[in-house]
């Protein structure tokens, strides 16, 4: 096996959009095991502010170094490739929004698949074949039944932002198929992402009104919002709400580190990969009510809702079946609903504005306007004419001055099961 297809400790892994929420969850899990990372993102739905913080939690191990650098600005991002020697990608960003990819599909369309294109070309040339997509569920579209849903399931995502992530992987398909034996591409297929890390110090900071269920129930706590549209309660589930997959982030960022090894695996064989994708779920359903009533528990009283019509397109029930990503990856889903709720809190209390400067904040937090405005405005070069337009090399910025001290992070209390384990491992 060539070099370019093993995981050099030696060598930085690229991570990009490694400031929003899963990233900056995924560098603290990276930098507790001492890698070496640089950290592009445009800080368009995200704060330069996390990445202090991940610094913070991960106990000034590892190595990080940031550039403020957009995928769509190819030449900026060729700056970046020409000063490291990447030994893998992990690649998060793009728009996540599926209500605002109906209203603005082009600019979804031009930042996930151009931008990934952009990434993805750049790997290639510089002989890095490495690569982990943040996919999502929504590729499967609406489910046949309401069974878990396994990776060999029929895709069809019903909105433009699942079509960008289903045409993305239908690429890196093709792009693997084109050069066999020399790509390890993994595609993790996210279900619903809640909770924050349990320090409370990163979580997730969405720009206006949240899109997502859990955000929103948390902001409602807060007393940013009056009270919880619950969508329907017709469904054939339990109490007639719908039923969905959700997962702790830091199990999520936990299953990152599982793809990078089964990576590093392969590194001793003449095998690769190829293209594989995996589900990160925890194969346990929760409701609408359950999410409302947990939460309630983890604030201390009983949080505001209101019944209001189905939405078009959602149906009673998506649950994951992880069952391949723990027999392949060894990953399993270990934090319990509680935990998701308890940790959510913590970070809504002691973030209420999220990333915005407070004074205890001692790092200024970089704006974040609302992504429409962040596709509006976007610096578009394509790949192909990088060649062309020549740029300085960008001056990165390092944080390795940043918490020399060690910091103690709390350690959730909860003693219900978790789903798919025995034991919780915080960290």
């Amino acid at each position: 096996m060539s070099p370019s297809h093993r995981l050099q400790d030696q060598h930085p892994i690229l991570v990009t959009g490694g400031a929003g929420f899963i990233g900056s969850h995924t560098v603290v899990e990276l930098l507790t095991l001492g890698k070496s990372l640089v950290i592009i993102d445009n800080l368009c739905n995200s704060s330069e502010e996390a990445l202090h913080r991940a610094k913070i939690l991960a106990h000034n191990r590892g190595s990080l170094v940031f550039h403020k650098v957009d995928i769509l600005d190819a030449a900026a991002l060729e700056s970046v490739f020409q000063q490291y020697t990447f030994s893998a990608c992990i690649h998060f960003a793009g728009l996540k929004a599926v209500g605002e990819s109906a209203q603005i599909p082009l600019g979804y369309y031009q930042t996930n698949v151009t931008g990934t294109l952009n990434v993805i070309q750049l790997l290639q040339k510089h002989n890095c074949r490495n690569f982990i997509f943040s996919s999502s569920a929504t590729v499967y579209g609406l489910p046949v039944s309401d069974a878990p849903i396994r990776e060999d399931a029929p895709i069809g995502a019903l909105n433009p932002y699942g079509r960008t992530k289903q045409y993305i992987e239908e690429i890196l398909f093709d792009i693997a198929a084109s050069e066999p034996n020399l790509w390890n591409i993994v595609l993790l297929r996210y279900f619903n992402p809640v909770g924050a890390h349990g320090s409370g110090l990163i979580g997730e900071d969405p720009n206006g009104i949240p899109n997502n269920l859990m955000p929103f129930v948390a902001q409602v706590a807060i007393g940013r919002r009056p009270t919880i549209n619950v969508f329907g309660a017709d469904y054939n589930t339990k109490d007639g709400t719908g039923v969905r997959d959700y997962i702790h982030i830091v199990d999520l960022a936990r299953g990152h580190v599982a793809a990078l090894k089964k990576i590093e695996s392969m590194a001793g064989s003449n095998k690769t990969l190829g293209c594989v994708p995996y589900n990160l779920g925890s194969g346990v359903g929760y409701s609408v009510m359950d999410m409302i009533h947990t939460m309630s528990r983890s604030v201390g009283r009983a949080l505001p809702y209101k019944i209001v019509g189905r939405r078009a397109g959602d149906v009673g029930s998506v649950i994951a079946d992880p069952t391949l990503s723990a027999h392949d990856l060894d990953w399993r889903a270990e934090k319990t609903l509680q935990d998701m709720c308890d940790d959510l809190w913590r970070w809504q209390t002691q973030n209420p504005e999220g990333y915005a400067p407070t004074s205890s904040t001692s790092t200024p937090t970089t704006p974040t306007p609302a992504s429409r405005s962040c596709v509006e405005m976007l610096p578009t070069t394509l790949l192909p004419i990088i060649t062309s337009v020549p740029r300085p090399p960008l001056k990165p910025v390092s944080y390795e001055a940043i918490a020399k001290t060690p910091m103690s992070v709390p350690v959730s209390s909860s003693s219900s099961p978790a789903p798919g384990s025995k034991t919780n491992t915080d960290f």
